[in-house]
């Protein structure tokens, strides 16, 4: 039995050619249908409004045809260009077209996460243009982007009245364009995790710094929302001293834990490189023993190991042990969990990916939008998913 033999160069070309050919095609025709699908709404709008048809006549009619305008209107499909009917005292646009848009809800949609995903907004209207075959500026993007203002603001007064375990709070810095230059600005945020697993990105708030002026803003409009501490089990923090500070303020009941990587950090920041890995090991028998009784003992081995060599490193280390020591009230399989602020720090790493693209952000009022559609993104899809090792400790 002979063997097709296979395609020649010409033949894939043809084939090639004739998909592009029909499906441009295609999209054209379909282009122009809606084109004319909308113009003869308007044209029935336009009918219904004189209560006769063209060249009908009416004794009561009290306005005129005044002929057709054409208006561009950008959808997926991309430009339609629409012949609006009018009379001589107002226009009458298909139904579903508002009368300054000029996009349709999927393209603004486009824009709107092209942007949140974390492509510039130069970027973004090279994309929008591949779809649509319109070019929209930088600025067009940035003033699409404003209608977000109210869902950020609708976001920083939710009610936080639900039972509350589990309290992560830390800090990112991110770069705001000023008038004077550019100036680095401090984003305070709290996560939660409720008894039952599941998690939320609370609230955040921008500032100069970690102070305890700053801190105490953000839990104070914690605790107005609802989340007065009574629930709370442990607050988890890098361990910030302005931080500190404001949580004996505001919540002084409450267990506080301290990042063990940030600890970590200090530690090996404070020795000679020869001595880190040795460090390490001693720190890591501290955090990793099995009761706080053992973790206490380690102290006591580190503290006589290295107090000769690095006084200072081994006082702080002793001054902080309570607060490092913390997460051994937790049931055992939180310990890892609630030891460092791993899980906020996650969601960080997420910020500054999607916001390094965007070199940085022109005002105080764009920060708030792109971090508020990162976090509310977070918080749809932990709606599904539980931490487990959380849900275990209900």
């Amino acid at each position: 039995m002979a063997t097709l033999a296979p395609w020649t160069e010409q033949f894939q070309h043809f084939r090639t050619e004739l998909r592009e050919q029909f499906w441009g095609d295609l999209t054209q025709q379909t282009r122009q249908t809606w084109a004319d699908f909308l113009g003869r709404l308007s044209l029935e709008a336009r009918d219904q409004y004189l209560g006769v048809r063209e060249y009908e006549r009416s004794p009561h009619r009290a306005d005129t045809r005044n002929g057709f305008y054409e208006r561009d209107f950008v959808t997926r499909l991309g430009t339609l260009r629409v012949r609006v009917a009018r009379t001589r005292q107002r226009a009458f646009l298909p139904a579903g077209l508002g009368r300054l848009q000029r996009r349709a809800g999927e393209v603004l949609l486009l824009i709107r996460e092209a942007l949140l995903r974390g492509l510039s907004t130069r970027a973004v209207g090279r994309v929008v243009a591949l779809v649509t075959e319109e070019t929209v500026s930088a600025q067009t993007v940035s003033r699409l982007t404003r209608d977000l203002d109210q869902a950020v603001a609708q976001f920083h007064a939710a009610p936080l009245g639900e039972a509350w375990a589990y309290l992560f709070l830390d800090g990112v810095s991110l770069r705001v364009r000023r008038p004077s230059g550019r100036h680095r600005v401090q984003l305070l945020v709290a996560y939660g995790v409720r008894p039952d697993g599941t998690r939320q990105l609370l609230a955040f708030t921008r500032s100069q710094g970690e102070s305890q002026a700053a801190w105490e803003g953000l839990l104070h409009d914690l605790y107005r929302r609802g989340l007065d501490g009574r629930q709370l089990a442990l607050i988890v923090t890098d361990g910030c001293p302005g931080l500190a500070a404001a949580l004996q303020t505001v919540y002084p009941r409450v267990a506080h834990q301290r990042c063990w990587v940030h600890k970590l950090r200090n530690l090996l920041g404070a020795v000679r490189r020869r001595d880190h890995a040795a460090v390490k090991a001693d720190a890591h028998a501290i955090y990793r023993a099995h009761s706080r009784r053992e973790a206490e003992a380690s102290a006591r081995q580190f503290a006589q190991r290295w107090r000769a060599l690095y006084p200072t490193m081994v006082a702080r280390l002793l001054r902080d042990l309570p607060e490092l020591l913390a997460f051994f009230q937790c049931p055992r399989h939180l310990w890892r969990k609630v030891r460092t602020t791993n899980l906020i720090e996650r969601c960080f790493v997420e910020v500054r990916r999607r916001t390094r693209p965007m070199v940085c952000f022109v005002n105080v009022q764009s920060v708030e939008r792109i971090i508020f559609s990162i976090f509310n993104r977070f918080n749809l899809e932990w709606c599904q998913h539980t931490r487990r090792a959380f849900t275990q400790a209900a």
